[in-house]
This record gives structure tokens, C-alpha cells and sequence, in this order.
């Protein structure tokens, strides 16, 4: 839809510092990327500047089939990551229950991109708000349809940002919480 964007794919940065303080003393977080996206050069790029502006060792792992994402997990107990960022990509969207369910199998503290992978149990997520996007382009829709033409129409960025935890799923892998994360939360699950 035009005029309306996620910003979801520019916030890998941010996102790596939310680990990196939620896992302070992490040693290596590995970042699952979509190598097929074409975001995830700037992806990897972000990602690896902001590693080195906190000193975080990253080890980037592609996977973009169900088949590779599997791999990816059983690769991830060998590496014995300290936390894991699942990067902002479409299949992983589509594919956020087998996430969650590898994460947890796994005892991996992972952050997602988006609100509902938390709400299927997984840890946190830091992203814009969906509902707001999907508004958005709900009301362009309605003044393209009234006649407006698309390219008239300004884009759009989100302006509400969420930090969701689920308190469960971190008492269930003895992760406690920073207060300062917890205080910024937008949502927490019990």
C-alpha cells in the first residue's frame, strides 16, 4: 500500500541494544537474517555497527526456509549464544510459532520484531505498532478510492513504538528482567 510504511526493518540497531541490556554480559548474540530479503544487507550493515559502538561480538546466521531455520536453532545450542535477535523479515513473520517454539526448546532468550511473536510466548519484541500501519493505509485507501491520486499522498511513518515483555517466558528461562526494561515497557505479559 502506498504512503504508509512499518519502519520495522530500520530498527536492528535498536533492537541490539535492547538485548545487549536485557544480556549485559552476554558474550555473543547471534542475529537470524533472511539472506533472500532484500533488506538484509542494511540489516547486517546496522547491525554490525551497533554491535561494535556497545563492543558485542554478533555472529550473523541465515536461514530463509523452515528447513534452514531449524538448522539454524540446532547450530545455535552448539555455538552456546548468550541471547539471539531474530531480524525483521516477512518469513519470520510468517513463521513466528515455529520461532517461539525453537527459542523455548532451546532456553534461547530471543527479542523479535513484532508484538505478536511475544504474545505466542516468546520473550520480547521491540517494533512499530501494526495496528496503527494497517490504519494508515486503511484511510489512503479510502482517498485513493475517493479520487486522490497516490502519488499526491505523503508517506508516512509510525509514530508509536512497542516494547513488549513476557514476564513467564523469562521466569522460565531464569532470566531476570532489568528494572529500567521493565519501566519502559509498553506491555508486559504475566
Amino acid at each position: 500500500m502506498t504512503g504508509a510504511s512499518s519502519f520495522i526493518f530500520d530498527l536492528e540497531p535498536k533492537r541490539l541494544g535492547l538485548v545487549h541490556e536485557l544480556r549485559p554480559n552476554a558474550t555473543t548474540i547471534a542475529v537470524v537474517v533472511n539472506p533472500n530479503s532484500p533488506n538484509a544487507e542494511l540489516q547486517v550493515n546496522d547491525i554490525q555497527i551497533a554491535a561494535r559502538n556497545v563492543g558485542q561480538r554478533v555472529d550473523i546466521l541465515n536461514a530463509s526456509t523452515i528447513r534452514e531455520i531449524d538448522a539454524v536453532f540446532a547450530k545455535l545450542t552448539q555455538m552456546r549464544v548468550d541471547a539471539l535477535l531474530i531480524a525483521a523479515d516477512p518469513i519470520f513473520f510468517n513463521r513466528a510459532s515455529q520461532l517461539v517454539v525453537l527459542a523455548s526448546r532451546h532456553a534461547i532468550p530471543t527479542l523479535y520484531s513484532r508484538r505478536e511473536f511475544v504474545a505466542l510466548g516468546g520473550l520480547m519484541s521491540y517494533g512499530s505498532n501494526a495496528d496503527e500501519t494497517y490504519r494508515i493505509a486503511g484511510v489512503y485507501a479510502g482517498r485513493i478510492l475517493k479520487g486522490e491520486k497516490p502519488g499526491d499522498l505523503p508517506i508516512q511513518l509510525p509514530t508509536k513504538f512497542e516494547l513488549v515483555i513476557n514476564l513467564s517466558t523469562a521466569r522460565a528461562l531464569d532470566i531476570d528482567v532489568p528494572a529500567t526494561l521493565l519501566a519502559r515497557a509498553d506491555e508486559v505479559i504475566e
